[in-house]
């Protein structure tokens, strides 16, 4: 990132190298494998775990155990190193969707966790996340964020805006469970999936000051930039979390956790089209392309449903 200058003309932002371009798409689908892998094994440990183990000691023998411990290393470290790699290769706007290629390992792994086999609807939910992912990747619609001026005050309007929207559209939900109990579920996995969004997004603006602010070279709108984006990405990861769990105890998860994707796989098109202010490569057809891919990744969503709800269940 650099200060001086703008960047709000179309003609005047960088493309992204076509090495780097399949450079992000291919670490942003090792990000969601890697991540979902982690809690595969996760699961697996928990859900072998002795009756007394899990009622006596139970954090103790997750612990202790070798399988438990690569799982996590897996999600938390591995996961996240690959996820801003991959911001920096290609940008926010296609790494949500290009990680549903994770729900293809729940998918196999409930097999060996919950010993069923893979039926016709999880197959054709694998056959569309496969199709989806591809025709992400064709779509182009990569963001060369390391030359992008985070600072333009421009470009931070537009980012309180597209805050400012998913915020609201969250208070509505969370207002409206209060009020209807048959949508109750449905509305809480909203909000979990606008916080997931936001935490998606927010990750560029951290990356985009935190070598200044670690550097003691940063000045005082990156600095606060820097610790508005810390804030937010822990916030909504909290909520996040919580709120999927609370949908979980009103609604069915093998529903609530597709429905939880939904603003999570769209909200990133309106970051490049919106916020970054960004021409598609190849107009109308990459739109559709990223229509698409969004539209067979949320389907597939619904198809797996089932088994990801039965390893969310494990606890």
């Amino acid at each position: 990132m650099y200060r001086p200058g703008t960047l709000e003309k179309k003609s005047e932002i960088p493309t992204v190298s076509l090495f780097d371009y399949w450079m992000g798409v291919l670490l942003a689908v090792a990000c969601g494998v890697v991540n979902n892998v982690g809690m595969v094994l996760q699961k697996k440990v928990v859900n072998d775990l002795p009756t007394k183990a899990r009622e006596e000691r139970f954090k103790r023998s997750l612990a202790r155990n070798p399988l438990w411990l690569v799982g996590l290393v897996l999600q938390m470290v591995i996961g996240s190193i690959l996820f801003v790699l991959a911001q920096v290769y290609i940008g926010p706007a296609l790494i949500p969707g290009l990680m549903a290629a994770g729900l293809i390992v729940l998918a196999i792994g409930s097999v060996r966790i919950v010993g069923e086999r893979i039926g016709v609807p999880e197959a054709i939910g694998i056959g569309l996340i496969i199709f989806g992912i591809v025709l992400l990747g064709l779509s182009g619609l990569d963001i060369a964020t390391e030359s992008y001026n985070a600072l333009d005050i421009a470009f931070l309007t537009r980012v309180a805006l597209f805050t400012l929207t998913l915020l609201l559209i969250a208070v509505g939900c969370a207002l409206g469970q209060r009020r209807s109990v048959a949508y109750r579920g449905t509305l809480l996995a909203i909000v979990s999936g606008c916080m997931f969004a936001l935490s998606n997004f927010w990750i560029f603006p951290l990356m985009a000051t935190i070598v200044h602010v670690l550097g003691f070279t940063f000045i005082v709108v990156e600095l606060a930039l820097f610790v508005l984006a810390a804030v937010i990405l822990v916030l909504t990861n909290v909520f996040g979390i919580s709120t999927i769990q609370d949908s979980f105890k009103v609604g069915e998860a093998s529903l609530m956790v597709p429905i939880q994707q939904i603003p999570i796989q769209v909200a990133p098109a309106f970051v490049y089209l919106a916020v970054f202010l960004l021409a598609p490569p190849a107009g109308v057809y990459s739109l559709m392309l990223l229509g698409f891919g969004i539209g067979f990744i949320i389907i597939s969503s619904f198809l797996l449903a089932k088994r990801q709800a039965q390893i969310q269940a494990i606890k």
